[in-house]
């Protein structure tokens, strides 16, 4: 398929935000994940006028799934599209990305104003090869949130979490361990988050082998203990982070592994209940290690093909400075990679687990980086479905093979 995409060059160069020149003035053209809090706007006209005319940042909004997101880009950049200027990367296409030479390495001074302040785990998901390749513009992690209600004191293990669960059941009181079971990149995230802090990694330090190892099937023991227990909802192995939410609002959970928008959803949709909502860090694998949360998150990348690669640089250092980042945290419930302002009052204020966010980020774990991502986080996620099925030695052996066929592989996935 890849083979055909030049011929779409003249049409896809026509889609989404023009060309990149209008009266003298440089069009320098944003796609970004669809945001409906403005925040984004916001950001491009803020930068447009802070550039004394120099140019204007359009921002165009991508699909508002992850997949769709990834396809367009990947269609516009292997046409070599010169209307795209900078993009809002998954932090797992980085490597991807760079490996194809599709965005441009950041150095000098630009990737110094990248770097200074930056927190140090969201910058390791913009590296391939030792080299910068976007800037951190906004990262999440996940907090464990349950109800003091049912459990005064939270758990500081899964399986600690998963005995108490029980002990609410046999109670006959709300007790579901609600978390991302289903078959997709969520249940990836929940693998890679008990195998380093189990402390393992699904692939060795080079990124070219997988490790895995006891730590893997000591996390495989952990996601099949809890989804053949009490503790585990009916619905796991179809559940989502907003499935997971609604669980968690609608009175029949004890705990929740969920990103921070659930807090302000719980507060507006279930009054009562927020009354009784709180967070803790992530829980440990074993008592022994600390916890290691996957991030998440958008970084900021400046295609090879802009024509303006100078004031595409300027304007991404722009739309993550510290101004717009702290709207969008404020406006858009997106956690920032700006270490400075988790001590901004207006910021705390608005996210009372702070403190909490910012602990997990700067022990967080990344995903796999690795242009091969994709069809890693597919041998992950389908040989784990459903969680209950798992074989821990076996299945681990499993995702092994695949991922050692995988980045055997060449080129790009479609």
């Amino acid at each position: 398929m890849l083979a055909v995409l030049p011929l779409l060059a003249s049409v896809l160069a026509g889609c989404g935000g023009g060309g990149n020149e209008s009266n003298g003035r440089i069009t320098l053209n944003w796609y970004n994940f669809p945001d409906d809090s403005g925040a984004l706007q916001k950001a491009a006209d803020t930068c447009s006028r802070a550039s004394g005319g120099r140019y204007r940042v359009a921002y165009n909004r991508l699909p508002r799934a992850a997949d769709g997101q990834r396809e367009q880009l990947v269609r516009r950049l292997a046409a070599k599209d010169t209307s795209v200027d900078i993009m809002g990367l998954d932090v797992t296409w980085a490597a991807e990305f760079a490996e194809a030479r599709w965005i441009r390495e950041w150095t000098g001074r630009a990737k110094q104003q990248a770097t200074q302040g930056t927190l140090r785990v969201p910058l390791e998901t913009a590296t391939w090869k030792n080299k910068l390749y976007a800037v951190p513009y906004n990262t999440n992690t996940q907090l464990l949130w349950y109800r003091d209600d049912l459990v005064p004191t939270p758990p500081k293990t899964w399986a600690e979490m998963q005995h108490m669960a029980v002990d609410l059941a046999r109670q006959g009181k709300p007790h579901f361990v609600e978390i991302q079971g289903a078959q997709y990149e969520g249940l990836t995230v929940w693998f890679n988050s008990l195998i380093n802090s189990a402390g393992g990694s699904i692939l060795n330090k080079t990124a070219t082998k997988p490790s895995l190892g006891p730590p893997g099937v000591r996390a495989a023991q952990i996601m099949r203990s809890l989804a053949r227990s009490a503790a585990a909802d009916p619905s796991l192995a179809n559940q989502m982070e907003d499935q997971n939410r609604l669980a968690m609002e609608s009175g029949t959970a004890a705990f929740e592994i969920n990103y921070p928008f659930v807090y302000p959803s719980m507060k507006a949709n279930n009054p009562k209940l927020f009354k009784h909502f709180r967070w803790a860090p992530y829980p440990r694998a074993d008592a022994g290690r600390p916890s290691r949360p996957t991030i998440g998150g958008i970084d900021l990348a400046v295609s090879a093909y802009a024509r303006h690669p100078g004031p595409a640089f300027e304007a991404a250092l722009c739309l993550r400075n510290r101004e717009n980042q702290l709207t969008a945290a404020l406006v858009g419930g997106l956690p920032p990679t700006l270490r400075g302002l988790y001590d901004e009052p207006s910021f705390v204020k608005n996210y009372p687990f702070a403190k909490e966010v910012l602990a997990a980020l700067e022990s967080a774990s990344v995903r796999p980086i690795t242009p091969a991502y994709q069809n890693v986080s597919i041998a992950v996620s389908h040989t784990l479905s459903p969680p209950a099925s798992i074989n821990p030695v076996s299945s681990v052996n499993t995702i092994r093979d695949q991922i050692d066929q995988a980045l055997q592989s060449k080129g790009v996935i479609p």
